[in-house]
Order: C-alpha cells, then sequence, then structure tokens
C-alpha cells in the first residue's frame, strides 16, 4: 500500500488501462478527501502533541469478483487514490498478486528507489565533515 500511495495517477491510470480484462468495479466509499491530524513528539520520547494537518484522499472500491480495495494517499487526487483501491482489490486475488507486482508495484518501487538513491547522492555531495583539531599546548 505504501508504493501505491507513492505512485503516481499517470503510473496507475496507465497500468490500469494495459490491464487485460479489467473487471467491473462499484464505489464503496469515496474517494472522498478530507483532513487527518498529525501527532509529533519532541525527541521521540516526549508527550504528543499536534504538529498539524495534512490533506488526505481515501477509497474503497469493490471489484465484480467480491474483493475489497482500500486506498489512502496524501493531497486530493482522487483518480489516484481509486486506481489505488482498485489495485490493491486485484493484489489480494491469488490469481492477480504476481501481475499487479510485476506490472504495478515493481515499476513504481524501482522509480522510487532511484528517486531516494539521487537525493542520497545530493545531499553526500554537500556533506560536511567536523572535526576538532587539537593544539599541541597543555
Amino acid at each position: 500500500m505504501a508504493v501505491l500511495a507513492r505512485a503516481t495517477r499517470e503510473e496507475l491510470v496507465d497500468a490500469w488501462n494495459k490491464w487485460p480484462q479489467r473487471p467491473d468495479f462499484d464505489a464503496v466509499r469515496g474517494p472522498e478527501t478530507g483532513l487527518v491530524m498529525l501527532r509529533g513528539r519532541i525527541g521521540g520520547g516526549g508527550a504528543p502533541f499536534n504538529f498539524g494537518e495534512a490533506t488526505v484522499t481515501r477509497a474503497t472500491m469493490r471489484l465484480s469478483t467480491g474483493r475489497i480495495g482500500h486506498a489512502y494517499a496524501f493531497g486530493t487526487d482522487k483518480e489516484k487514490v481509486r486506481h489505488a483501491a482498485l489495485f490493491d482489490a486485484l493484489w489480494q486475488d491469488e490469481t492477480f498478486r504476481q501481475r499487479v507486482e510485476s506490472d504495478v508495484i515493481h515499476p513504481v518501487r524501482d522509480r522510487l528507489d532511484a528517486e531516494d538513491k539521487r537525493n542520497q547522492e545530493e545531499t553526500a555531495a554537500t556533506r560536511v565533515d567536523f572535526f576538532t583539531m587539537v593544539r599541541g599546548e597543555d
């Protein structure tokens, strides 16, 4: 689900359009957009506090096979979340699981890994090592 939530709308829509024999589906809930409260802790161990709010879109879709898929993602892209929920429902069916992983999840994960690696390399290029020089005086 984390990979589907970070996928782009184009990646999910393209994968859905290429999917052979797309099943019929109904919306059980949404897609709908709302706010969630983000909580934080200072230092990882302090008292929790309300940090702020984030916009989230969610959807629950039911395939004609009876499988139900759920999806949540930051932002307001309802089409993206609808397709993520459809792929979640397809993934739950053993006959489609391998295809969902190979055609949808792995390409998105590969793109995300490449982006993470590029960000790490850019960050490493600006890294500054601080050290203390000891003067020879006592």
